[in-house]
């Protein structure tokens, strides 16, 4: 499947294409777990958002889109950096950060992942080397940033981008796409291609919606994938990955897949009716977490007690992760000030220090200090 388009998935039939071939049992069921473990905090997160109303920011939620997250946490190291777009709990566990951080950034509580601060659009951890964010294809500038800052420095990382098909309606994305190509730079681009931009459908908004085929006229690697094979999705980003560590440069990854359920929820938004019964219905037949489930099954490598074991696993950690939420603190009132700007950095004062400068710099003074125009 080289050459698809969202029409072209929509009158393939049953996908049957999906694998084990390669993939060891142990891994195939870590992805399986991910992918549940996903799933059911996401139905969690939306079962109790109302009428309990504790949840107070908007939150992005990506069931369906389990396969690619489940595949990073598999491939990425602890040194490499996730940059994520605003859909991020599935990249922000896939990077081992830690689910009960996450509930309590929702609820708005200290123990949060940012403090109670961020929310779930902004949700970051940097001990993780995990960061998400609001702006639309933000994170595809913020990792070529960080994938430069990876070779200037000689260090074996990889930067990853993670983002949907509308932040390629964004001019910034290409200019990071042709900077990424010409530098070889060690990163991967990772476009989950739900084709809804809110409610706009990509082919009302680009003039068509195979982006991979523009992408590789800058001299890229590009991979384009039914996004809800979770074996064939794991095998594409271990060769980017693996290319982009030995220095041999950036790759695209265009992984079509679907949301089941709103741009933002968990109110439903299908009322306006934007997108067809037909193609939500093909969508949801082909569930990724049920995909890899008849594989295992047929080879007996999961069974249902085993299924019923991981579910009751998972859902332990679930209830503990709102507890651990719910029982925690508001984060208390802070400086404003203080939680924006730094107060002091070590480069910035070594640069001022050759002007001497250190302690009484202010922006009024900035006109006189020379500079190199």
């Amino acid at each position: 499947m080289s050459q698809l388009t969202h029409r072209a998935i929509l009158d393939m039939g049953r996908y049957q294409d999906l694998s084990l071939d390669g993939v060891s049992p142990d891994l195939s069921m870590e992805l399986y777990r991910f992918m549940v473990r996903l799933r059911r905090s996401e139905e969690a997160l939306i079962d109790a958002y109302h009428p309990a109303d504790e949840m107070r920011c908007p939150v992005h939620f990506c069931v369906g889109q389990e396969a690619m997250p489940a595949a990073l946490s598999a491939v990425l190291e602890k040194e490499d950096y996730l940059f994520s777009h605003h859909r991020s709990h599935g990249y922000y566990l896939a990077k081992g950060a830690p689910m009960d951080a996450l509930f309590a950034e929702m609820h708005g509580r200290e123990t949060g992942a940012d403090g109670g601060l961020a929310g779930s659009q902004d949700i970051s951890m940097p001990s993780v080397n995990f960061f998400s964010g609001a702006i639309l294809s933000g994170a595809v500038a913020i990792a070529t940033g960080a994938a430069l800052g990876f070779q200037l420095k000689g260090r074996k990382h990889v930067a990853v981008a993670g983002f949907g098909e509308g932040a390629t309606d964004e001019g910034v994305f290409w200019e990071a796409l042709n900077y990424a190509s010409l530098r070889k730079l060690p990163m991967v681009f990772v476009c989950e291609n739900n084709r809804y931009a809110t409610y706009s459908d990509q082919l009302k908004r680009q003039p068509a919606d195979n982006i991979s085929e523009r992408v590789a006229t800058f001299g890229l690697e590009t991979r384009t994938l039914f996004g809800n094979d979770v074996i064939a999705v794991y095998k594409e980003v271990r060769d980017a990955v693996a290319r982009a560590r030995s220095g041999q440069g950036p790759t695209f990854i265009e992984a079509y897949t679907y949301r089941r359920f709103a741009h933002v929820g968990p109110e439903d938004d299908d009322y306006v009716g934007y997108r067809p019964e037909a193609e939500r219905q093909f969508w949801l037949e082909h569930c990724p977490i049920d995909l890899l489930t008849e594989a295992m099954v047929a080879q007996e490598l999961l069974t249902p007690e085993g299924i019923a074991g991981v579910a009751a696993e998972l859902d332990g950690e679930i209830a503990a992760s709102f507890k651990f939420a719910k029982q925690s603190p508001f984060p208390v009132p802070r400086d404003w000030a203080a939680m924006n700007y730094a107060q002091s950095s070590e480069t910035a004062d070594a640069l001022l220090a050759d002007y001497g400068t250190v302690g009484d710099f202010n922006e009024s003074q900035s006109d006189s200090i020379p500079g190199p125009y």
